[in-house]
């Protein structure tokens, strides 16, 4: 039987997906619908930068270049760095460029068939007996269609581009009732710099959104227009912001990134042992997510603007919702060229918004989106499959059900990388390509249907538990190291990768600990 296999994206999971197949002996096809490689990367705004330290957030594999000096490299090194990658491997033969499938048809199996399985695939393996899939692949050059066959699919999409999540308005509430021109973040970070840099020039522009992207867009308008014509960021909620990583001293790493600070938090199918530990040490989970806050509230002026945010940052930790504030964010804020105000909900007007509670519009010339996107969508619409779809979207109290983050147990022969989020998701990924890559050659097989299905409601109900309102984000970076262990063991290698007991409890776990993962002889 042919084990053909299409990877979807080449983005950074895209070329791992690719690269640990090709390593395995597979000659796999990865459809990427834009011109180059970098997914993300190749539409970040100009002042954008890593939010990991490079220390912490490179293959494990291949350095980054001595050229690049920051300690937190600009999206444009980041760039570089994942072409140099792919280069170095020679991954660009196996790509072809605009090139957008459109979608995505499983043939050979009915859905009685698959319903009545009681093993991924029919038969447990990544390569069912019979079943094939069919791709519609557009040609952007051209807009012609072509057809593929495959036996495995991997979708490596992303979940931050793509499909925007646009808010709903009333009718005569919306968009279409401004004056002024409305854009969602990804149609600005898109932009070149010098057309970005064109567009808000002298505009008075509101931001809607509290995340990593609204604070560099604001933060890049009031650069470029101080407070002159100031920017106004508005906020559902309130987040933590990070100046920098140490608080008082500590490394975020130590108090989040090691095994000790996953003994604090109960673990999906931890032993009951595990289970006493995170009980009994509860305070102390809780004085450090307070002593974290406790530097915040001293470092920022919170207060003063009513910007303390109402949940823990343990929460907001395990959400994976951290991020690093631009240079001198708070000083723009003093200085009157960003302006910070709360809104549960707003509505448009011909002059700009009107925000709940206020009886008086927000004149504005521009008002920028940065309300996040529809990953979850965007992933059920690539299904010709109704059953699919479902199965993707599952139900509003529930996250994308994946095995390992990975393996949709009622989907066969196909896996999703990219969905799940990690303090360095880069790490993350390759791990998971690493495990892929030893399951689509038999190094070991996935367990029952209900099996995976009972592993997935654990996760699920951890990240209810500490992730509260954003557990489908389907954040494992509190307990990435237990995560990750639970795919070491599955390949068959140690999963204590330090090598001592202090190191292996207090240092943290970064690439270097997973380069090259295989089964102990």
């Amino acid at each position: 039987m042919e084990k053909r296999i299409a990877i979807i994206g080449a983005g950074i999971s895209g070329l791992l997906a690719c690269k640990y197949a090709v390593q395995k002996g597979f000659n796999p096809t990865v459809f990427e619908a834009q011109s180059s490689i970098g997914g993300v990367w190749t539409q970040t705004i100009e002042s954008t930068k890593l939010q990991t330290a490079k220390e912490a957030f490179h293959f494990t594999d291949f350095p980054w270049p001595s050229s690049v000096k920051e300690h937190c490299p600009p999206g444009s090194d980041v760039l570089r760095y994942i072409e140099l990658y792919a280069e170095h491997f020679g991954l660009l033969s196996y790509i072809k460029f605009n090139s957008k499938v459109i979608s995505i048809d499983y043939v050979g199996d009915s859905d009685e068939e698959m319903l009545s399985w009681e093993v991924w695939s029919g038969n447990g393996n990544p390569f069912g007996s019979k079943g094939k899939w069919k791709l519609l692949v557009q040609q952007l050059g051209d807009n012609s269609l072509a057809k593929y066959v495959v036996e495995f699919v991997v979708l490596c999409s992303g979940r931050f581009s793509g499909l925007p999540n646009i808010p709903d308005f009333p009718l005569g509430q919306g968009p279409e009732v401004f004056g002024g021109k409305v854009i969602h973040s990804m149609e600005y970070s898109a932009m070149d710099n010098a057309s970005a840099a064109e567009l808000i020039k002298g505009k008075r522009i509101a931001v809607i959104g509290s995340q990593k992207s609204a604070v560099d867009i604001a933060a890049e308008c009031a650069d470029a227009n101080g407070a002159k014509n100031p920017c106004i960021m508005i906020q559902r909620t309130v987040d933590w912001m990070l100046p920098s990583a140490f608080f008082w001293g500590v490394s975020f790493a130590l108090l989040y990134g090691n095994r000790f600070s996953e003994l604090l938090v109960h673990k999906p199918g931890e032993t009951i042992i595990h289970s006493i530990l995170a009980t009994l040490l509860s305070p102390l989970r809780w004085g450090i997510s307070k002593f974290v806050e406790s530097y915040l509230r001293w470092k920022l002026p919170l207060k003063k603007y009513r910007m303390i945010p109402k949940h823990s940052f343990l929460q907001q930790a395990s959400s994976c919702k951290i991020f690093f504030l631009p240079q001198n964010f708070y000083v723009k804020v003093e200085e009157g060229s960003i302006v910070l105000k709360q809104s549960k909900g707003f509505c448009f007007c011909k002059e700009g918004l009107i925000l709940n509670g206020e009886s008086h519009p927000l004149k504005a010339d521009i008002v920028i989106l940065a309300t996040g996107y529809k990953g979850q969508e965007k992933l059920r619409n690539i299904f010709t499959s109704q059953t699919f779809q479902n199965y993707i979207m599952g139900s509003s109290t529930s996250t994308l059900p994946l095995y390992r983050q990975i393996i949709p147990p009622r989907i066969p022969q196909l896996a999703i990388v990219g969905f799940a989020e990690s303090f360095s998701n880069l790490t993350s990924l390759e791990i998971r390509c690493q495990w892929l890559a030893h399951l689509l050659c038999y190094t070991f097989k996935v367990p029952s249907i209900k099996e995976m299905e009972k592993d997935i409601l654990m996760w699920e109900k951890y990240m209810k538990e500490y992730g509260g309102g954003e557990y489908k984000r389907s954040c494992i970076g509190a307990v990435h190291i237990w995560y990750c262990d639970q795919l070491c063991k599955d390949i068959g290698c140690n999963p204590r990768r330090k090598g001592g007991f202090f190191s292996e409890l207090f240092l943290p776990y970064g690439p270097d600990d997973y380069a090259g993962l295989a089964p102990r002889k």
